[in-house]
């Protein structure tokens, strides 16, 4: 690897531990707006993000920026059509379930998706892994099964989740296209429906943005467009520099903070039981760090060989 790739992987690294963060910490947003109907915070989410990013783009590349985008990429266009799609899906699901009482669910469906994305790494992908790599991700696997099979039921709504956004993963990072631009895209396809979709809802008295919300929620719903653009342009940007293994190990940071969030902020109940699997995946994660700077240390020592 040379010295540019390390620089470009290490910047791809710290950017997605900071989308991942982010990920983690927005429970406590969201508990903001729990007055809000979780649809209209989804329809929100897609409608601000998009201005947003838009307009970021009409300021950055003017009004031809989607043009300049798809030319001369056939693919492009239902590349990035297909991840909108996935992503808002895998929105609705989560909120959908949150709010119908499946939250164990949809917090096993987050730590599913990161082995799932060293799984389709691995075997579609052609990535390596190093002895220390397969034994975190053994070590993962273990707690992960533990926790499905002490769930007591087919998880299909954790699975759902896995997999659509792991599927998103993977298409952001064949698209060969920018961070910000590709999210324009995705955006542009989902805007239309979005906005019509909240003005049905308005009009038929179903809403309140501005009006029965009040000042503070509507804010919050518009600036949920920044929550929500940010750590996607910082993800997609990560999985074009760095191994869907690694995104896939640090994705564990995002449900193991909405865990500590869910235990020591919101109060929710949590066994021994439990704790088995999770600490099975922070250890996972323990190992797969001390393995990563262990690697780059030898990486480093080898340059520095070849140089003397």
């Amino acid at each position: 690897m040379s010295a540019a790739q390390a620089s470009s992987s290490a910047r791809g690294t710290w950017v997605a531990v900071a989308a991942f963060v982010t990920w983690g910490l927005a429970p406590l947003y969201w508990h903001l707006l729990e007055q809000v109907p979780s649809l209209q915070i989804v329809l929100h989410r897609v409608v601000w993000s998009a201005v947003f990013v838009s307009g970021y783009l009409f300021w950055r590349d003017g009004r031809q920026w989607i043009r300049k985008t798809l030319s001369g990429q056939p693919k492009l266009w239902w590349m990035l059509g297909l991840s909108g799609l996935l992503i808002s899906c895998n929105w609705g699901l989560y909120i959908w379930a949150v709010n119908a009482g499946h939250v164990v669910e949809t917090a096993l469906g987050y730590f599913i998706n990161p082995l799932l994305n060293v799984v389709i790494g691995v075997l579609f992908l052609r990535e390596r892994l190093r002895v220390g790599q397969w034994l975190s991700v053994a070590i993962a696997f273990v707690g992960v099964l533990w926790l499905t099979v002490q769930y007591g039921k087919f998880p299909w709504i954790a699975l759902a989740l896995a997999v659509s956004f792991g599927v998103y993963g993977v298409l952001r990072k064949l698209a060969h296209v920018d961070s910000v631009s590709g999210l324009g895209i995705e955006s542009a396809y989902l805007f239309p429906l979005a906005l019509i979709w909240l003005l049905w809802i308005e009009l038929n008295g179903g809403g309140g943005f501005a009006h029965g919300f009040g000042a503070t929620d509507s804010f919050l719903l518009i600036l949920s467009g920044i929550l929500t653009a940010l750590p996607l342009v910082g993800f997609a940007y990560a999985v074009r520099r760095i191994s869907l293994t690694t995104v896939g190990l640090l994705q564990y940071i995002a449900p193991t903070l909405q865990f500590l969030i869910g235990v020591f902020v919101f109060h929710e109940a949590f066994d021994k039981t439990r704790l088995i699997g999770f600490i099975c995946i922070w250890l996972a994660l323990l190992v797969f760090i001390v393995e990563g700077l262990l690697n780059g240390r030898r990486m480093r020592e080898a340059d520095l060989a070849e140089l003397a």
